[in-house]
């Protein structure tokens, strides 16, 4: 079929956010757009256990987090378990290229944050986008 939809790598979501409306706006978008969220935590204690025994296909994290940790150190507990990492956040930061697919500068709208997604599960099929939608810088390993 020539119009087929594509098929998505990125199904199985866990968003960390420190802003519970933000944290609320995101799982309640990304559910209505066919994501499973698989848990939605303010830490990077709580992000590190779900990361340790759930399956994902990507982490959506702020870098300022809750308690101890930070959303470098979430990508990094990813990074060990193969999961990629998009950065949400304010100021997306020199530390977060190395650890990261992209970054998408808040405030971004849901409409946004679908399309940033679209491009990182682009690129993660090997597949460069052709246009990157406002906000989102995609990383050189990516």
């Amino acid at each position: 079929m020539l119009f087929a939809k594509r098929e998505r790598l990125i199904r199985r979501i866990l968003i960390v956010e420190d802003e519970a409306l933000v944290a609320f706006d995101n799982e309640h978008g990304l559910t209505e757009a066919g994501y499973e969220v698989v848990a939605t935590v303010d830490s990077y204690a709580d992000a590190a256990a779900v990361i340790a025994r759930a399956p994902l296909d990507l982490v959506l994290t702020n870098i300022a987090l809750n308690g101890e940790g930070d959303g470098h150190d979430v990508a990094r507990a990813a990074r060990a378990r193969g999961v990629p990492v998009l950065f949400v956040t304010a100021r997306c930061s020199e530390e977060g290229r190395s650890l990261g697919l992209a970054c998408l500068a808040k405030p971004y709208s849901m409409a946004v944050l679908e399309r940033a997604l679209g491009a990182v599960d682009l690129a993660l099929q090997g597949r460069p986008p052709r246009r990157l939608p406002r906000g989102l810088t995609m990383f050189e390993t990516a």
